[in-house]
């Protein structure tokens, strides 16, 4: 009777085991690091994997970087064979990559889109940052910075949805708020250092007078301050770039009178991502959620980053 009674009490224990012990197989596909935010997001899934490993053995991660739309299409592919639970995928491109995503989203694979989306609704979960809220945080910053007149240029990113999202919003608000702020000129610099330089350096050619550059991305924002210094003006005040690099935070941190602020748009959405794929590809709910399926889309805010809280975004470790 007590045999029988430690059997019944060790199957209790197990039906209410946690399901963390569920053995599953998680693919991550991103791109390449070819520049600093990109590099970010290397950084935060790697240390995601790292986080989950140490805690949960019952999971196996497959990470793959790719520098091409063909690349990462074959490398989803890849993952498949290796009989996946959860892709948590940032397309090259969105267009050539649906295709690929669709199937392994029909074959049952648990989907985490992250960031720059998909052309056709085939994940279970779409975690992306704020862009509207990007241009909208940093415009109200700005013109609040400037006490609400002044000549402004802009640099934009990729011509794009996510940029246009970002432009729109950001001239939005001046329009509606700061009709005292002109914005002289607005060009892509495709989130690219040297394209920020180069613009940058026409825009001091051709703008005798510049108050303050919105230049949208912090990758962008070093070549615009390198083609600042190499003028020799002294008219710029402000200088906002964005996602929240360490180098620009650090900036703030240092009270540099030029770098003030920043706006995020964390690379770390990537590590979100991992852990949601965790729980979705074991149909659990979300630590604190009263709902049994995880959102199927997760937007992170825009947040200010000012010389006092600036400490709390610092990350001195990760490559963006």
């Amino acid at each position: 009777m007590k045999k029988a009674l430690i059997a019944m009490m060790v199957l209790l224990a197990i039906a209410v085991m946690p399901s963390f012990a569920q053995k599953v197989k998680i693919g991550v596909s991103i791109p390449t690091a070819d520049h600093g935010w990109t590099g970010g997001i290397n950084y935060y899934a790697q240390k995601a994997i790292k986080d989950w490993q140490a805690k949960d053995k019952n999971i196996e991660f497959y990470l793959v970087t790719a520098d091409s739309p063909a690349k990462q299409v074959n490398d989803v592919e890849d993952l498949m064979v290796k009989g996946i639970d959860a892709l948590v995928i940032l397309a090259h491109d969105s267009a050539p990559l649906t295709p690929v995503v669709k199937k392994a989203y029909e074959k049952g694979i648990y989907v985490v889109s992250v960031d720059r989306g998909l052309t056709e609704e085939v994940q279970d979960v779409y975690i992306a940052g704020d862009n509207p809220g990007m241009g909208r945080v940093s415009a109200e910053w700005l013109g609040k910075a400037l006490g609400g007149k002044g000549d402004i240029v802009v640099l934009e990113g990729i011509p794009c949805v996510i940029n246009s999202e970002r432009v729109d919003s950001f001239k939005d608000v001046m329009a509606k708020k700061y009709p005292g702020i002109h914005i002289l000129d607005s060009q892509p610099a495709y989130w690219d250092t040297q394209k920020g330089l180069e613009i940058m350096t026409n825009y001091l050619q051709k703008y005798k007078k510049i108050d303050a550059v919105w230049a949208q991305d912090d990758d962008v924002l070093v070549g615009v301050l390198q083609a600042y210094k190499e003028s020799g003006r002294k008219d710029v005040k402000i200088f906002l770039g964005g996602a929240g690099s360490k180098i620009m935070i650090k900036k703030v941190m240092d009270g540099d009178p030029l770098v003030q602020a920043d706006v995020t748009y964390p690379p770390s959405m990537i590590g979100t991502g991992i852990s949601l794929a965790v729980y979705g590809s074991r149909n659990q709910p979300l630590p604190g959620f009263y709902q049994q399926k995880i959102p199927s889309k997760i937007i992170l805010a825009a947040e200010l980053i000012t010389k006092q809280n600036a400490k709390d975004y610092y990350q001195p470790d990760s490559i963006f």
